[in-house]
């Protein structure tokens, strides 16, 4: 009696790692037409922001150092819909919030719990990869027309054999001037997390044998304890609080191979998580009397392993210089951060200097794919930069957005029957599909002229200063150097504003796409930091428009109406049931989640 549970499967794209790349990548290729599969080895989705870490998403903005910058598309979907179901913050309900997106997507099938163990190739191709689900003792052999790599440590480029870099290079090869003079094999290290909560009265705490001690001097470069606010370099701000862990519990940097050692990292995260722990509450006044550990991570978050090479490798140049790239895609704003290789040990050494810059920068559709396995693409922090440019990249927020950006054009090279590097050609239409939904690419605005509404007559029951009618059809979605590019209702001369188009002919339409605003200057994301709750607002956004009406008019008369109530999310889609010709369309705001005024960034129609 055979024993084997083999199953051989094809999709158009397979994905492998669940991170919030992978996520936006699957979810992306799934909308656009593309049979997806998303493959992950864990039991949760997330990655460094699962309930196994606890990590919250750090991107653009800095944490409000660089305001209106924080990034939308899926990645504020997934965000907004947490922010409806999540007021307290809780990871295994972000957990679950991404399961839902990604489970109940058409088009996308998901495989929990499976293991990446062998990748095929074939003449620079992926021919097959193999992976193994632990809770089912199933083994699947994949085929895909396209494979993607989100596995934040390179392992499916690794095993398919396609090029990759680990460390340091040296400052010669792409002159960056922060750059190590020679070539080194540092990478950033390991950490692990922990939560601990206010009991109402003392706590005591023993030391486990196996922990590390620590001593004040150990961690004089390393701020703790109460709750204090530490100005790091070119203005960064940060904030440490004794709640809920230190990101600078760091190690494996200097391993050589962070990937080969990464069980014995962890098992010496788990020491000085611990001896920390011991530090706050028996040696001085640290405010931590009360306080008892709660929970430590059992899963280090990753910052740095291998990054796969492409067409092209983001610098640290390119990043200080905030280029706009004629092939954009995606974009970061995260200084570059440059973390002790010794971690926690390194006790005279900072553990990070940031190397700051104003703005944004681009990053180009040619670091997403393989320079040498033709139909491999990369999400995440193993896309193809430098050691330094990594630095910045590597954050979720980043991340996330360039998974949505890998997804999409892995669906467009799907619909034109070509590879990856091919689908170079289309990169306007991928442009303007990410542009389409939701996400921002310096540089660049709507210029499709399949949206009817661009070429519509735009006026409004009333407005709001500059924050005119036709600022919805100016192909901006948020604001950018202090023009709101929105329109925006005046609180005193409406109860219920609305905002018309008006077309010269009878159009056809099937679909209205609106962007509202909830508020991109202000963090929504999930954090298990008490500081950085308190900061962001408990409810949805007020500013976000919460019941609307889209009336379709033809010769005066209304042809379809439908009314949408309890909206959530900054980008909504109405549909009509059939294609209807109109020549008005009236978007009427009925509600808010709190702002006496209606905003609305863009309006399109199809």
């Amino acid at each position: 009696m055979s024993r084997e549970k083999n199953y051989s499967l094809s999709y158009d794209v397979v994905i492998v790692g669940g991170g919030l790349s992978g996520i936006c990548a699957a979810i992306a290729s799934a909308r656009h037409g593309a049979k997806t599969a998303l493959i992950q080895n864990r039991s949760v989705l997330g990655g460094n922001s699962s309930s196994e870490i606890r990590m919250h998403v750090a991107g653009a903005n800095c944490h409000f150092g660089k305001k209106d910058f924080m990034e939308a598309g899926i990645l504020l979907e997934l965000q907004l819909e947490n922010k409806k179901r999540n007021i307290y913050h809780s990871f295994p309900i972000w957990d679950s919030v991404l399961w839902e997106k990604v489970r109940f997507q058409d088009n996308l099938t998901l495989y929990l719990n499976t293991v990446l163990i062998d990748a095929e190739s074939l003449n620079s191709e992926i021919k097959r990869i193999i992976c193994y689900q632990m809770t089912t003792e199933k083994r699947f052999e994949f085929t895909a027309k396209i494979y993607v790599d989100a596995t934040g440590n390179g392992t499916l480029g690794f095993m398919a054999g396609a090029e990759f870099r680990m460390g340091s290079e040296a400052r010669s090869e792409f002159l960056e001037p922060d750059a190590p003079l020679e070539a080194t094999n540092y990478t950033m290290g390991n950490s692990v997390m922990f939560v601990a909560s206010d009991k109402g009265e003392p706590v005591k705490f023993e030391r486990p044998f196996w922990a590390y001690h620590f001593t004040e001097d150990d961690l004089k470069l390393r701020p703790h304890g109460k709750f204090t606010w530490y100005h790091g370099e070119n203005g960064i701000t940060e904030e440490y609080c004794n709640d809920s862990g230190y990101w600078w519990i760091e190690l494996g940097g200097d391993t050589g191979d962070i990937i080969d050692h990464a069980e014995e990292v962890t098992e010496e995260l788990n020491k000085v998580v611990y001896g920390i722990w011991d530090h706050l509450k028996n040696e001085g006044d640290h405010g931590a009397e009360n306080y008892a550990l709660e929970w430590v991570g059992s899963v280090a978050g990753i910052r740095e392993s291998r990054r796969l090479v492409g067409d092209y490798m983001l610098t640290e140049q390119d990043i200080l210089e905030e280029k706009v790239f004629d092939d954009a895609v995606a974009y970061g704003g995260w200084p570059m951060d440059e973390h002790a290789p010794h971690g926690v040990f390194d006790k005279d050494v900072n553990p990070t200097r940031f190397i700051n810059f104003p703005g944004v920068y681009t990053i180009p559709y040619r670091s997403y794919y393989s320079k040498n396995i033709s139909n491999l693409m990369m999400a995440g922090r193993d896309i193809s930069v430098t050691k330094m440019a990594l630095g910045s990249t590597r954050v979720m927020g980043t991340c996330a957005i360039g998974g949505q950006a890998v997804g999409t054009a892995a669906a467009i090279a799907i619909k034109h029957n070509c590879n990856p590097r091919e689908a170079g050609t289309y990169i306007k239409e991928i442009q303007q599909t990410l542009i389409k939904d939701d996400c921002w690419i310096p540089g660049f605005k709507n210029e499709d002229d399949e949206d009817k509404a661009r070429f519509a007559k735009i006026t409004a029951s009333s407005f709001n200063g500059l924050c005119i009618p036709e600022n919805v059809i100016n192909g901006e979605t948020r604001r950018i150097e202090g023009r709101e590019n929105c329109w925006e209702s005046n609180k005193s001369a409406d109860s219920e504003p609305y905002i018309r188009l008006v077309f010269e002919h009878i159009v056809s339409v099937s679909e209205v796409r609106i962007i509202f605003d909830p508020d991109l200057s202000r963090e929504i994301m999930i954090s298990m930091t008490a500081s950085v709750q308190e900061r962001e607002v408990k409810f949805m956004p007020p500013q976000l428009v919460r019941d609307f009406s889209v009336l379709f008019k033809r010769e005066g008369e209304i042809v379809f109406e439908k009314e949408i109530r309890e909206n959530n999310q900054r980008l909504c889609i109405v549909k009509t049931d059939n294609a209807i010709n109109v020549d008005e369309i009236i978007v009427r705001v009925k509600s808010t989640y709190g702002s006496e005024t209606a905003r609305i960034y863009e309006i399109r129609v199809y």
